[in-house]
C-alpha cells in the first residue's frame, strides 16, 4: 500500500487552496473535517451495534451447549 509523504500533503493543499481560493479554503477544511467526523460517528456505531450482536449471540449459544453437556452425563 503506498504512503502518503509530507509532500504530497503540502502538494494536495496548495492544488486546493489554488483551485478553491485562499478565502473559501478554511470553509472547505471546515466542511471536510465535519463530513470526516460524521463518517467516524457512523462506523464506530455500525462497529459497536455488531459486537453488541456478537456478544448477545454468543450468550444464546451458551446455554444451549451447556444443556447438550448436561444431557451428556
Amino acid at each position: 500500500m503506498p504512503t502518503i509523504g509530507w509532500f504530497e500533503i503540502l502538494l494536495v493543499v496548495a492544488v486546493a487552496i489554488i483551485v478553491i481560493g485562499p478565502k473559501d479554503f478554511p470553509f472547505m477544511l471546515k466542511k471536510v473535517g465535519s463530513w470526516i467526523g460524521t463518517t467516524k460517528r457512523y462506523i464506530s456505531n455500525i462497529q459497536s451495534e455488531l459486537a453488541d450482536l456478537d456478544i448477545e449471540s454468543n450468550e444464546i449459544e451458551k446455554p444451549a451447549e451447556e444443556k447438550k453437556d448436561n444431557d451428556k452425563i
